[in-house]
């Protein structure tokens, strides 16, 4: 629904100078405590659309950690951290839904109910012109590192 809407959006050419499409890529997670229960591999696609002041709205499709294809479709904003205009660190809080954590996992993601569940993604980050590689915490699960790229530019 997001990345509609970011298409959308861009289409109209209702963006601001300053504004960003990232794609994004995370080709598998680390865990913290391996289970023979977990997916070979659990990747990520995704994109966001990034204001210039930071706040974003995103969209990604993924492998859980248990082979299940799920969603998540959040907002959130990010805190430059210092560098210059083209690279720099950065902070990052995501919000949002993830949909598709289902039987017999359903209880490894909290307050799951019926396959949906609240998520809170707290991330850091550096930029490099177009792109950007991104650390991401899950929870008591593990990391996840993302690999993004501007197409906006």
């Amino acid at each position: 629904m997001f990345a509609v809407a970011i298409l959308l959006n861009l289409a109209a050419g209702e963006t601001s100078a300053g504004d960003r499409v990232i794609l994004q890529l995370a080709p598998d997670v680390v865990h913290y405590n391996h289970s023979p229960n977990h997916a070979k591999t659990s990747w990520l696609i995704g994109s966001e659309y990034v204001r210039q002041d930071g706040w974003l709205a995103g969209y990604a499709y993924f492998n859980n950690s248990f082979d299940q294809k799920s969603h998540y479709m959040y907002g959130g904003r990010t805190w430059k951290l210092g560098g210059e205009e083209s690279s720099y660190w950065y902070l990052k809080l995501s919000g949002g839904v993830i949909v598709g954590y289902r039987k017999p996992y359903e209880d490894k993601i909290p307050f799951n109910h019926r396959g949906v569940a609240p998520a809170i993604v707290p991330g850091i980050g550096y930029q490099y012109g177009r792109f950007s590689l991104q650390m991401n915490m899950l929870g008591v699960a593990g990391l996840m590192f993302t690999l993004g790229y501007d197409i906006s530019r």
